[in-house]
């Protein structure tokens, strides 16, 4: 039996069915579990003072493509709109190697954990010269974040009048047989799961109906979740209706990927109908708000979503289109952008971390146990140091942390354990993975 006591929390942030903040509180977490919260309590184990601390669930990344760590501002694609931002960076992609993917992912992932992500999606859809999605699985357990990786895909190349070039997709076939794979060998469906498995073909200008579809099929067997774009800016929807006849939201529920079991990234161009249908299916949201604004997307209409009942998460994507992995800076930037498009009354920053906490929660499939600060639920937690410069003057520290900071977090606790420790790694050395991450981008645009 391991106990972990955090005392003395300036403000513990619960996400609760009642949304409490409790002054002056402890948490006490044993075996991975959060047993009691409320001031005055013991433990023989561990403890770590929260003094002069926010405590809030840990946040949850929906959308990101690890991969692309090795591919920040890259000079052809900085200003470039998504298909042709896309049409740059396929052939960098497609030099690399296993090493590079779990590198990239190594750096991705810890950012994600020093800006207070405990649990992240990642969608991989390329798999050059012999990358599997373990390469990425094995990085998340080094580092101890909990992880949900989707086995993606591309089946349609430029010689079949898709966007991707050939030499990176892959036969159908052969993509739902390693998706079997994968799920047989690594998802988790008991309490407290580090790693859960979702299917996730890249995009309908990437793959085929057929494999929309049985992909569709295939998860709903299985009992695993459904992930891919859908609606992210204009010459999406243009897409949409010249191939298919129709918008991308009747696409989607023709071939079976709406539902609580599905998430879409981005949506940004969804109309009134489709947010109708997305709220009556429970079909789930991964909002991506820098990524959308590096790219000239537009502002995605999340007021509109969270009032009709839509699950929306957010999402940092992939570090080739945001540049950056901060979690927090994303969850600040939902907030801005909804008063850029709504008012400044449009969104709070409590609504925003709840986005973050929750939303995430249930868009994974995970809110009966993550997601917030309560008995019962798994030790997930996020501890900001507001003592500092950033939150200094702030009169409510809870806002705070997105109205003026911190950027990082002091300690992040996954599962009750330490991955991150007073503002460091605890399991890896980030001056080693930066390195790592040097070394493979020289050799990347060497090539």
């Amino acid at each position: 039996m391991t106990d972990l006591l955090i005392r003395n929390a300036r403000v513990v942030v619960t996400m609760d069915a009642a949304r409490r903040e409790l002054p002056e509180t402890d948490i006490l977490v044993r075996d991975g579990v959060i047993q009691q919260i409320g001031p005055g309590l013991e433990t023989q184990g561990r403890t770590l003072s929260a003094r002069g601390c926010v405590v809030t669930p840990g946040l949850i990344n929906t959308h990101h493509h690890l991969n692309q760590t090795l591919t920040r501002a890259v000079p052809a694609a900085q200003d470039a709109l998504l298909f042709g931002w896309l049409q740059t960076l396929y052939p960098i992609w497609a030099r690399m190697t296993p090493d590079d993917i779990r590198t990239a992912a190594m750096v991705g992932l810890a950012e994600l954990a020093l800006t207070g992500c405990t649990l992240s999606s990642d969608h991989l859809y390329i798999f050059p010269n012999g990358t599997r999605l373990e390469d990425t699985i094995e990085a998340a357990s080094e580092l101890g974040l909990r992880f949900h990786p989707t086995r993606g895909s591309m089946s349609i190349g430029q010689s079949a009048g898709g966007l991707p070039p050939d030499a990176l997709v892959e036969d159908e076939a052969a993509i739902l047989n390693d998706s079997i794979r994968v799920i047989d060998a690594f998802h988790e469906t008991g309490p407290g799961a580090m790693v859960q498995v979702g299917l996730a073909p890249c995009s309908p200008f990437s793959v085929s109906r057929e494999l929309m579809r049985d992909a569709a099929l295939l998860a709903r067997e299985k009992g695993v979740r459904l992930h891919t774009h859908l609606a992210e800016n204009d010459e999406d929807i243009a897409y949409s209706l010249a191939q298919f006849g129709c918008r991308p939201g009747q696409y989607a529920e023709d071939l079976g990927w709406t539902g609580a079991d599905v998430w879409h990234a981005h949506c940004v161009k969804l109309d009134a109908s489709e947010i109708d249908l997305f709220a009556r299916t429970r079909t789930g949201v991964a909002h991506c708000p820098c990524s959308n604004c590096r790219l000239g997307s537009g502002i995605a209409p999340v007021r509109a979503m969270r009032d009709a009942g839509v699950p929306v998460a957010l999402g940092v994507d992939g570090s080739a289109s945001n540049d950056a992995g901060s979690l927090i800076a994303e969850t600040r930037q939902a907030m801005l952008l909804q008063r850029v498009r709504s008012g400044a009354d449009a969104m709070s920053a409590r609504e925003a971390l709840e986005i973050a906490t929750r939303g995430g929660a249930e868009v994974l499939g995970r809110a009966a146990e993550l997601g917030q600060i309560a008995p019962g639920f798994r030790a997930d937690l996020a501890i900001w140091d507001v003592t500092g410069l950033e939150a200094a003057g702030a009169w409510d520290p809870v806002a705070a942390l997105l109205l003026s900071g911190p950027p990082r977090v002091r300690d992040l606790i996954v599962e009750g354990r330490l991955v991150v420790e007073g503002g460091a790694l605890s399991r890896v050395d980030a001056a080693r993975l930066a390195a790592d991450q040097n070394r493979a981008v020289t050799r990347l645009m060497a090539e």
